[in-house]
């Protein structure tokens, strides 16, 4: 039996292989030539994650660390990471948005986050962006969708490669990243929004710990397949699209008696085709199509979707809304 020393430095080899075979197949072959961005916050997790990732390719890790201002203590726990890394001789950054974060908190400061460090990798240029989420943030992230009637799109839920944004530890447990920093003393804190139940995530997360029967790494697979099942479906549609005799009229909509899915993938392709801010699902994706099969005009954002009868059969056809006079205004 191995000394606990021996031990301890046999089980950080297995988890730092174990994150280069999931480096591998996210990024293909040629993973170990890219220079990665790490994303920290300062928690068990994404600690874990610089870790491995600065073992493993020692000089091809930077890190950033996204400070909102939104709570108080967020500028010490930045301040903890780049402590770190400058004892580990690993570049840091943090970031922070130019104006205060609007709307819901989560949400925009979610996207503010992903700005952010995509304007932070190119200015570096970096390959790729890399994040600490794990089994247990899908298995949160699908059972919220859940909860919100997601579709295939919406289940499939964190996924583990968005462009140049990947995510490796997804089938690690929360549970074994905080045995790593713990056993390889690492520096963390604690996200006090983790335990607050004013926000959705918070509540779900106390419960999903209290239970048993869910998995989280099947979950995973679950998603995985998922995403897969999302892509597959807009790859037919594309297809379907490109068949049509006025495929390149994007203001044509057509239905040859398509599956609901199929149909309602061709409606959100056209729509986002004329107005590509304009993000439509669920239910108010499912009224706009009634409509449409009802005879009546659907009005969206600023376009319109009206009916065309004629000797093949019923099209649609989007069109800008018409402005509003100042005099109607007044």
């Amino acid at each position: 039996m191995l000394p606990p020393q021996k031990q301890k430095q046999a089980a950080d080899r297995d988890a730092v292989d174990r994150l280069a075979g999931d480096l591998a197949q996210l990024v293909g072959s040629e993973w170990h030539r890219f220079h990665y961005g790490v994303a920290v916050s300062g928690g068990p997790d994404s600690m874990a994650l610089l870790w491995l990732m600065a073992s493993l390719l020692p000089g091809q890790v930077w890190a950033a660390t996204v400070d909102h201002g939104l709570r108080k203590g967020s500028d010490e726990e930045a301040r903890m990471v780049a402590g770190f890394c400058e004892r580990e001789h690993i570049p840091h950054s943090t970031l922070r948005p130019l104006a205060p974060i609007r709307g819901s908190q989560q949400a925009a400061a979610r996207t503010e986050r992903y700005r952010l460090l995509e304007q932070w990798r190119e200015a570096n240029a970096l390959d790729h962006i890399v994040t600490a989420h794990h089994a247990d943030d899908q298995l949160e992230t699908m059972v919220m969708r859940l909860n919100r009637s997601s579709g295939v799109g919406g289940l499939a839920a964190i996924r583990a490669k968005n462009g140049l944004i990947v995510r490796p530890l997804l089938h690690w447990r929360r549970g074994e990243l905080v045995d790593l920093a713990l056993e390889n003393d690492l520096p963390f804190v604690d996200d006090p929004s983790n335990s607050d139940n004013r926000f959705d995530r918070a509540r779900l997360r106390h419960a999903l710990r209290a239970q048993t029967a869910l998995d989280p790494v099947a979950a995973v697979r679950s998603a995985a397949w998922l995403a897969e099942a999302d892509e597959a479906l807009d790859w037919a549609v594309e297809r379907l699209i490109a068949s049509w005799p006025d495929a390149s009229d994007v203001a044509v909509i057509r239905d040859d008696g398509y599956p609901p899915e199929m149909f309602r993938r061709i409606v959100a392709q056209r729509l986002r085709a004329n107005a590509p801010q304009l993000v439509l699902r669920g239910a108010a994706l499912d009224g706009v199509i009634a409509a449409m099969h009802e005879g009546r005009r659907a009005m969206v954002g600023a376009l319109l979707i009206d009916a065309v009868h004629g000797l093949e059969g019923t099209i649609w056809r989007i069109s800008e809304a018409p402005r509003r006079s100042a005099s109607k205004k007044a």
